[in-house]
């Protein structure tokens, strides 16, 4: 039993996923005014905790990712989606730093989200109760604490990953040394909320889908799935390489329209896959929750105002390659909002930028 602010929190292994089990007593308090409870949070864990326990990084997963940022996914095989930043010797050195990565909030792998059977002994599909960013970063919160962490030295995230990390500065900011934010904004622009938007009216208008109980049939929305992963893709791509890819395509298939062609199939082999590995449900409640994330909202809409409580360091990465995430005329990045103690050049490397990152966050340590 591992306890967290007086209440016990349950390890659980199966299948090579541990997650902590908070019971009723400890009950997630979610930003619609409901209670979430029971609640799993799934973790992986790297490197080792020192006496001081001072040397934590939190590892936040963007919208499809997992808790298995630095070794294979054991339930699909699926290699580590981080290996050029979190590991031995990496620019987030696991020989040095204690990484924590959980599956997020209303996730499909381990965490609590519409695939978990809830106490009646069905999924929960669309019965979850709507989640928030917010609502994530305090699952997160419950986990780090209970894992006996008081302070992060780090919370670093890509796209979704670094709305996280972004909450994280500003709801807990005597609890985080330093964030880093990869290809992510304070504010989901126009642009990517339509392209969200359309991925998830293609897995509702999939009839496998069943109103959201699919799993209860033995059915997955596959098709759906496939425009939905191939609409996220998009939101991730720049304009060059949107015209550049199109430009291709149309090279190659010319004129020819029909379902049933090699790049279709390929497509839905590829869609499969993702629902396989990914709940279609929890790409609806993710990505919703993405597009409601508005980190100056609470704060008259000045985003500088939501870390006026941090003295601490904080580091962003821009690049040319991320302008879909946070376009010009669209969501902010946070190159708008705030004069950064640490400050980054461009680069078009997201591994480059977030190696540059943690270099400097961790030179102006002086604790390590």
């Amino acid at each position: 039993m591992i306890h967290a602010g007086g209440a016990a929190a349950k390890l659980q292994a199966a299948g090579g996923v541990r997650s902590l089990a908070f019971d009723a007593t400890t009950p997630l308090q979610l930003s619609s005014g409901e209670a979430l409870a029971p609640l799993n949070v799934a973790f992986e864990t790297y490197g080792a905790l020192n006496a001081e326990r001072s040397n934590a990084v939190l590892v936040c997963h963007s919208l499809t990712g997992d808790q298995f940022v630095a070794s294979p996914n054991p339930i699909t095989g699926r290699p580590a989606w981080w290996p050029r930043i979190v590991g031995p010797g990496r620019p987030i050195d696991t020989n040095r730093f204690f990484v924590v990565c959980s599956n997020v909030l209303g996730g499909s792998m381990g965490t609590t989200g519409p695939g978990t059977i809830a106490p009646d002994g069905l999924p929960y599909s669309l019965r979850l109760p709507a989640l928030t960013m917010a609502d994530a970063v305090r699952a997160q919160a419950m986990l780090v604490e209970a894992l006996g962490i008081e302070n992060l030295f780090c919370v670093i995230g890509p796209g979704m990953g670094g709305m996280q990390a972004l909450q994280w500065a500003s709801a807990y900011p005597k609890r985080v040394f330093a964030c880093v934010t990869v290809a992510a904004a304070a504010k989901q622009s126009a642009q990517n909320i339509a392209l969200a938007e359309l991925g998830r009216q293609a897995i509702m208008a999939d009839p496998d889908w069943r109103n959201g109980a699919y799993l209860q049939h033995g059915t997955r929305p596959t098709r759906g799935g496939a425009v939905a992963r191939t609409s996220a893709q998009l939101a991730g791509l720049s304009a060059q390489d949107v015209r550049s890819r199109f430009e291709n395509a149309r090279t190659l298939e010319r004129f020819a329209f029909n379902a049933e062609g090699a790049n279709d199939t390929m497509r839905q082999q590829q869609g499969a896959g993702f629902v396989d590995r990914f709940d279609a449900n929890s790409y609806l409640y993710l990505s919703r929750a993405m597009d409601g994330f508005d980190l100056a909202a609470d704060f008259g809409g000045r985003l500088a105002n939501a870390f006026q409580g941090s003295t601490r360091g904080t580091a962003y990465s821009r690049s040319q390659a991320i302008g879909a995430i946070h376009p010009i005329t669209g969501a902010r990045s946070p190159a708008h909002w705030r004069r950064p103690a640490l400050r980054l050049h461009s680069s078009k490397s997201p591994a480059r930028m977030a190696t540059t990152a943690i270099w400097v966050t961790s030179r102006r340590s002086k604790r390590h």
